[in-house]
């Protein structure tokens, strides 16, 4: 356990309360301006598992999630598909 006598326990909790001030100050800086990736937008390109037929409509489960799916081509359940696009919440997808 680290102790200061009487003026020291003070200067050391002010150069901590600086130091944690600036640090808070650095990563606000860093992170401003930039934008959560969220929503399907961000499934473009990525591949998914067909959870059930795909014939036209069916559905797909990327990263864990279960979304609606269409693929114009068709899928079997199992099968490896890329998702290419999006209509409203439902993904465009087609075969690897």
């Amino acid at each position: 356990m680290l102790l200061l006598s009487s003026p020291w326990n003070l200067v050391g909790f002010a150069v901590c309360l600086v130091l944690f001030i600036g640090e808070l100050g650095f990563w606000q800086r860093t992170v401003r301006g930039r934008r959560a990736a969220v929503g399907a937008d961000t499934l473009i390109g990525s591949e998914a598992r067909v959870f059930s037929p795909c014939r036209p409509d069916g559905q797909v489960q990327v990263a864990g999630e279960i979304w609606a799916a269409s693929c114009a081509v068709g899928a079997d359940s199992g099968a490896l598909v890329r998702v290419v696009g999006r209509d409203g919440l439902k993904l465009v997808v087609e075969p690897i």
